[in-house]
């Protein structure tokens, strides 16, 4: 039995903490925050619950093999997508019913969506044998087993706008198709392909919704965590990781005590690890390299009265994506005319508002960095996100009960994350997926998990890096070619996990 340490207890964090408990090892969490479950966070206010961070739960099977047991309800209409010029569209649960209502939409384009669809699953099932299925082999030594098709599934070399007009001749439908580029906090125009695969999880797996709020998933996973014997420490810093030239072999808190062990798992931003807890100025300017991923700025609306028809997630597009993402990404400012999600789980959950309201949670795509550098303050933008969203068919005025502010600088300030982005460094260019930070340390005995490393950020991306991660310790604990029972993707084919450096920080 080895004794290992997890520094922080987002999602990522507590998997591996608990898939290492199982497998006998003797587990110490430590967590900054006084509740575990990072990002998987909510904000109760006056009756009104609203979720901060992950409001759809895809790919539930991941957790059910953890034991986690929890109700769920599945969603029959995923999202509703509005346009600027007042149409809008329904991806439903079906994908007969989805490819129906884009041909209502768009004549024609039906039978594109499912040819779309088609190589979504494609991509889907070559990304399950090769990105999720283990660490990132270094690009000069590719993995043996990955089949050369796979390669190709996955349309290397084209973007994700690119996938997008290869497609569907329709600009709404591009539109809907870039949209998938947010889900890894990035630019449509610069991000892979591969992002594509996501609908082929939505329409195949379904999207999933927890009765409560998705950190119920939190809450059931600190329950196995102390049945498995995690010694869990909340509102605890941890200041520094201690290694030698050669190895990592324990941490610093923030109250000056030292802590050892074989081996240490840091569930912090990859940025955070390298400029403060272990200092690495070339690896940090490794991360700076990427550019950040995008930030968000949330709005926290109790809303009287109930509204027609409205779903639990829906998405109003900006009329000009290209110039949003010119905002975000180049100019670094919020949108002039920003595409607004929407999501309201009092549609389908009466616990989460008093009766005859709704919680609104209003999301933008905004740049990280400092939001005292943006021209107008985050509370006045704000304004203008309701007015955009009032000019499209969403008007609140007399509606609002309240409304709260949530900013990059509170992403920043609350999870470390660094100038509060959603999923550290952006998704850009065609080799994107091997440039972000490894799941191996630069020191042996030292390893990363979490939206900000392989294999990316989102629940189940997070959870497949915990059993990574999970793997990866019990492997080098017990010799290159041991065989654990946290598989990162049961029936996947082997990557060549045992080829010493697979997963290297670069």
């Amino acid at each position: 039995m080895a004794e290992v340490i997890v520094v922080g207890g987002g999602v990522g964090g507590m998997v591996c903490a608990l898939l290492l408990a199982r497998d006998g090892h003797a587990v110490r969490l430590y967590e900054r925050l006084p509740r575990l479950g990072g990002k998987l966070a909510e904000h109760r206010r006056e009756g009104f619950t609203f979720s901060l961070g992950p409001s759809l739960l895809t790919l539930p099977g991941l957790f059910r093999e953890l034991g986690v047991q929890l109700d769920l309800l599945e969603l029959d209409v995923l999202c509703r997508y509005r346009f600027h010029d007042g149409t809008s569209f329904s991806a439903y649960r079906d994908p007969e019913r989805t490819a129906a209502a884009v041909e209502r939409l768009a004549p024609g384009e039906g039978e594109r969506w499912r040819a779309f669809h088609r190589w979504a699953r494609g991509c889907l099932e070559a990304s399950r044998r090769t990105f999720f299925a283990g660490p990132m082999a270094p690009l000069t030594r590719p993995p043996q087993e990955v089949r050369a098709t796979d390669l190709w599934a996955v349309a290397p070399g084209r973007t994700l706008h690119g996938l997008a007009g290869a497609f569907f001749r329709d600009p709404r439908l591009r539109q809907y198709v870039d949209r998938y580029a947010t889900y890894a906090g990035s630019s449509p125009y610069r991000a892979p392909a591969a992002l594509g695969c996501i609908p082929a999880i939505e329409h195949g797996e379904g999207g999933w919704y927890v009765p409560g709020g998705l950190p119920r998933i939190a809450d059931a996973l600190r329950a196995l965590l102390d049945e498995a014997g995690v010694e869990v420490h909340l509102s605890t810093e941890v200041s520094e990781v201690l290694a030698d030239r050669t190895r990592a072999h324990g941490v610093r808190l923030a109250s000056g005590e030292v802590v050892t062990a074989s081996a240490v798992v840091v569930n912090a931003d990859a940025a955070s690890l390298y400029g403060r807890l272990l200092p690495d100025r070339v690896r940090l300017r490794r991360i700076a390299r990427l550019g950040l991923s995008s930030s968000a700025l949330l709005l926290l609306a109790g809303v009287e009265g109930r509204t027609e028809g409205l779903p639990h997630h829906s998405v109003v597009f900006s009329a000009d994506y290209r110039e949003e993402f010119g905002d975000i990404f180049e100019r670094r400012r919020p949108p002039e005319d920003p595409t607004v999600y929407i999501g309201c789980s009092a549609v389908d959950d009466p616990s989460q508002s008093p009766a005859g309201a709704e919680n609104w949670v209003m999301l933008v795509n905004v740049p990280a960095g400092d939001p005292g550098r943006w021209p107008v303050s985050p509370e006045a933008y704000g304004e203008r996100v309701l007015e955009r969203l009032a000019e499209r068919g969403h008007d609140l005025s007399g509606r609002l009960r309240f409304l709260e502010t949530f900013t990059p600088a509170d992403i920043r300030d609350r999870y470390g994350a660094w100038g509060g982005a959603i999923y550290g460094g952006a998704y850009a260019g065609r080799l994107a997926p091997f440039r972000r930070p490894g799941n191996r340390g630069p020191r042996r005995g030292l390893y990363l998990v979490g939206g900000s490393v392989h294999p990316g950020g989102g629940l189940p991306l997070v959870t497949m890096g915990g059993r990574i991660v999970a793997d990866l310790v019990n492997e080098d604990l017990h010799g290159r070619n041991a065989k654990t029972k946290t598989t990162a993707n049961p029936g996947a084919v082997p990557l060549d996990a045992g080829t010493r450096g697979r997963g290297e920080a670069w």
